[in-house]
């Protein structure tokens, strides 16, 4: 992981340390238009999405910004934690992309898609494959597996790998489903997926992207200002350009985040 920030952080009551994976140029707005309002971020970028709440949850870093509400819920429930989100920021379509194929109906019979591993994107990758009509899933769970899969029923396979080779994985497979942080590492042009889910439709609720701090430090008014400044103009307009307009910004109050967040670990607990 690398670090970004003042070197005078240390010294001043108004340091926030936060910790993403997606560390780009509206990053740097943001740590801009923070120390316009005397906040100084000192910005920890992870190297991968298994690091950033376990550095929270150690107190390592106050705040992180990476994650939908479904990965957290997955967090919560496997480590008996409590990590709250206290702002939302964006929902981001996960889409289909392909070199080989022009159109989902070009995806011959048995071919190979490529799905991240971890489970919370692997299943809305699943879903994303079963929408676009390339498999079937033999089961109602909302939290679903390539287990899961009716292979009779299915005109592709899966081949989970880790997320941040999808990208990269697609020179030799028929398709991969890819989350928008490594689609811009690998010049991937996100106009160009074959599929994509909606974000507007009320099943995406769970993959709302939000500010995430220990549940003890939620009313932290230092933090809750962050959130205020993530929505500034500048900010929404820089993370705009980065994703090439394809995130949808998402302005709903923290008690709702709460409550779909509780939603989800209720599900996950429940097994379904």
């Amino acid at each position: 992981m690398t670090a970004c920030g003042n070197d005078d952080a240390a010294s001043s009551d108004r340091v926030v340390r936060i910790g993403t994976t997606d560390k780009d140029k509206a990053w740097d707005v943001f740590e801009q238009k923070a120390k316009d309002k005397g906040i100084t971020l000192r910005i920890t970028n992870f190297s991968d999405y298994k690091q950033p709440n376990l550095a929270l949850a150690q107190k390592q870093i106050d705040i992180n910004l990476f994650q939908h509400l479904q990965f957290l819920g997955a967090y919560n429930v496997a480590n008996n934690d409590t990590l709250t989100p206290i702002g939302s920021t964006y929902i981001v379509p996960l889409g289909l992309y392909s070199k080989k194929h022009k159109s989902v109906a070009d995806i011959p019979q048995g071919g190979e898609i490529a799905i991240p591993n971890d489970p919370t994107n692997q299943a809305r990758a699943l879903f994303v494959l079963q929408a676009a009509g390339l498999l079937k899933l033999s089961s109602d769970t909302r939290q679903p597996s390539p287990a899961d899969i009716d292979k009779g029923a299915s005109k592709v396979k899966v081949t989970p790998v880790d997320a941040a080779q999808t990208a990269l994985s697609l020179a030799s497979v028929d398709g991969s489903v890819i989350n928008n942080t490594f689609l811009e590492r690998s010049g991937v042009d996100p106009h160009s997926a074959l599929y994509k889910d909606d974000p507007k439709n009320p099943a995406a609720e769970p993959y709302i992207n939000a500010l995430v701090t220990r549940a003890e430090d939620k009313n932290n008014p230092l933090y809750l200002q962050l959130v205020e400044i993530w929505r500034d103009p500048a900010v929404q307009q820089a993370h705009s350009d980065v994703t090439k307009g394809t995130a949808a910004p998402v302005n709903r109050p923290a008690a709702e985040l709460e409550q779909i967040l509780a939603r989800v670990q209720q599900t996950i607990r429940d097994g379904k």
